[in-house]
């Protein structure tokens, strides 16, 4: 059957500010939160967890007892970033902003072209070079037609974490600190999630009855994909710059450094796609070949693109 791309709902720019923070909490994927306090593992039900020793106990039984002690951090943590989520809540020390559309877009030769009245930005793709499990090398613009398709694109950043987090070094309380800055990526991240399942129910709409849960959602059970800028399938950092008069970061509060770093820090960056066999990949190590050849495409010069792009060379 032949794929006819959805026409969505909401065509252009959309700014959201100050985005209800609760809201957000529901779509936190706490399995990365503690991974970035080097706790890894799953620790199922830990949110039922009330502060009684007999629910405490309970909860503990499920794990083999060589891995009490962990878990009982992750508990401890767990409880520290609540607290720190409702004062966040109860005081307004954050605020969530997102800029997002869906665009009129094509694909051709590798590279993805976003069109918005009348700027059309180029998005140069790579393609892997090892075969998916699938038996095909993948590239993010296999899921763009050569014509008449819609291509989203996204940045979502968490304001006045830098602020707050300072509020604690000024009181030498390192743990908070960190524990202010770790829960902020995650809420950037939870916001693209949150954003995400918007645009697909509503400001896109090609998936208007999906029924998934939250918990789906963060297993990646959707139709399409947001891969963001950085990762695995779109590794190439600067093309941050190429999305930057798209999305307009500084009207949302985002500035970028010239090393194409995201200020806040708690920001996220990416595109949508709505092809339902869109999927989630790696680029992996690419040869001189592709790589001169992405340089021409990108146009930028082959020395400047290796610091970009070291680690998939």
């Amino acid at each position: 059957m032949t794929y006819i791309p959805p026409k969505p709902t909401t065509l252009g720019l959309v700014q959201l500010t100050d985005i209800d923070l609760r809201e957000i909490v529901p779509f936190i994927d706490w399995t990365f939160f503690f991974m970035a306090w080097r706790l890894s593992g799953k620790f199922k039900g830990i949110e039922t967890v009330h502060d009684c020793p007999s629910c405490k106990m309970g909860w503990l039984q499920q794990f083999p007892e060589a891995d009490h002690p962990k878990a009982e951090e992750a508990l401890k943590l767990f409880k520290d970033a609540q607290e720190m989520l409702r004062q966040m809540l109860d005081e307004k020390v954050v605020s969530i902003n997102a800029s997002f559309g869906i665009f009129n877009g094509y694909a051709d030769d590798d590279v993805v072209f976003i069109v918005d009245k009348e700027q059309t930005i180029k998005v140069p793709m790579l393609r892997q070079q090892h075969a998916a499990t699938d038996g095909f090398c993948y590239s993010l613009a296999d899921f763009v037609a050569p014509e008449n398709d819609f291509v989203g694109a996204f940045a979502t950043t968490v304001i006045g974490v830098e602020a707050y987090a300072e509020t604690f070094e000024k009181e030498d309380d390192v743990f908070r600190s960190i524990l202010a800055k770790t829960l902020s990526d995650r809420l950037a991240e939870a916001a693209a999630e949150w954003l995400h399942w918007k645009v697909r129910k509503e400001y896109w709409g090609y998936a208007s009855d999906e029924k998934l849960t939250i918990k789906e959602m963060l297993k990646t059970q959707y139709s399409g994909i947001r891969p963001a800028v950085g990762y695995p399938s779109l590794p190439d950092q600067s093309i941050i710059f190429n999305l930057d008069p798209l999305l307009k970061f500084n009207e949302i509060g985002i500035q970028l450094t010239e090393n194409g770093a995201m200020f806040p820090n708690a920001s996220v960056c990416g595109l949508f796609f709505a092809h339902p066999k869109s999927k989630y990949f790696m680029i992996g190590k690419i040869d001189e070949n592709q790589f001169m050849d992405y340089a021409k495409r990108s146009g930028k010069s082959p020395e400047v693109l290796k610091k970009w792009m070291a680690a998939n060379l």
